[in-house]
């Protein structure tokens, strides 16, 4: 059967063959009954997806590939990207579609960038023009950068002011969250241009790097602003401590001192669960889900669901469903479509967009 898949998959990507205009199916959520429905399938490991202003979208493929796929499920490949490190958890990440898009043409790329120690997360910015991606520039790149293929983070969030947040793992090197000379484990926040914003908390403070904005993360892989503005990001913890965070300047969110987890071998994590100077998290797992893409919805097109948190889980298959301000989960989403949810957005009339690593499809979520 996974043979036949992966043809089927090839098949696919080749011709175009997409699910556009199948029959949507009924399914409780715990915001009441709604509506499923597969977009376009075939897609190798998709990552992310972003909507372009006339209706289409682009769409990831951790293995290097960025796709422009229409409403009708018809898919063009984009060509122009970097030089991408694909290996373990890296490779094309994150897109975010610029908010002056149709001015600029401007999208935002997260991706695992080679280095001379190995890859570090990368964000880059370019032109689209058709199906080319020009005038393409890395505006920053993590360093020291490391070795090791796994906790890359990579989530992009254009926030009000219209700097850019990038949450960034700590690579598997525990410590290095809390050494503020490096960028492992925090949310950079750049100029679109790459500069430093002059009142980001660390510009200026000799040995530490002046994108940080918040540390002491593990590896954050989902991130969105909620209606006041406010950057939340959700990160995985080891055994048990996944965590959902309201990011604050310059806070310190306490990995690897602190944690609800446990490391994978069962023993304790750092100095227990609170230590002064250390944030808590809003909300956390025991045990883990594995959270990936985050959306908090705006309400429109479907009232019921403003302000709650919707949390991919790759472990567990489904989509939590938190209250606003995230302090409870009140039930999930769970059905044959949420294999392995990699990320969520909210699409332009209020629809909830699933891209499912576990079975390569884009799926449309809306209420009854």
């Amino acid at each position: 059967m996974r043979f036949l898949f992966s043809v089927l998959a090839a098949i696919s990507l080749l011709t175009g063959a997409t699910s556009a205009g199948a029959e949507a199916r009924g399914i409780d959520t715990p915001l009441g009954p709604a509506l499923i429905e597969p977009v376009a399938e075939g897609f190798r490991v998709p990552w992310s997806l972003g909507f372009l202003p006339d209706g289409q979208m682009l769409v990831t493929e951790r293995a290097g590939r960025l796709w422009r796929l229409s409403p009708d499920g018809s898919r063009r490949q984009v060509t122009g990207l970097p030089e991408i490190a694909a290996h373990g958890q890296g490779g094309l990440l994150d897109i975010a579609i610029a908010r002056d898009f149709a001015e600029s043409g401007a999208v935002f790329l997260s991706f695992a960038k080679p280095q001379r120690s190995g890859a570090g997360t990368a964000l880059a910015v370019a032109r689209l023009d058709g199906n080319r991606l020009r005038d393409l520039r890395v505006i920053f790149e993590m360093a020291p950068g490391s070795s090791g293929g796994r906790h890359f983070g990579g989530r992009i969030v254009e926030a009000p002011d219209g700097t850019i947040f990038l949450t960034i793992g700590e690579r598997g090197d525990r410590p290095s969250a809390q050494d503020l000379a490096r960028h492992n484990g925090s949310v950079i926040r750049v100029t679109r241009d790459g500069r430093v914003p002059s009142d980001n908390p660390f510009a200026g403070q000799a040995g530490s790097r002046p994108e940080i904005w918040s540390y002491g993360h593990r590896n954050p892989q989902g991130a969105a602003l909620d209606s006041d503005g406010r950057l939340w990001v959700n990160e995985h913890g080891a055994r048990g401590g996944d965590e959902v965070n309201l990011i604050r300047r310059g806070a310190n969110y306490g990995w690897p001192v602190i944690s609800y987890g446990r490391h994978y071998s069962g023993a304790r994590i750092g100095e227990g669960t609170a230590k002064p100077g250390m944030e808590q998290p809003e909300f956390y797992w025991d045990p883990s889900i594995a959270p990936s893409g985050m959306v908090i919805h705006s309400g429109k097109g479907w009232p019921a669901a403003r302000g709650h948190h919707f949390v991919g889980s790759l472990k567990f298959d489904h989509v939590a469903v938190l209250t606003p301000g995230a302090k409870q989960q009140v039930g999930r989403i769970e059905s044959r479509e949420t294999a392995r949810v990699r990320d969520l957005r909210e699409g332009p009339k209020g629809a909830l967009w699933i891209v499912s690593e576990g079975n390569g499809t884009i799926y449309r979520l809306r209420p009854r």
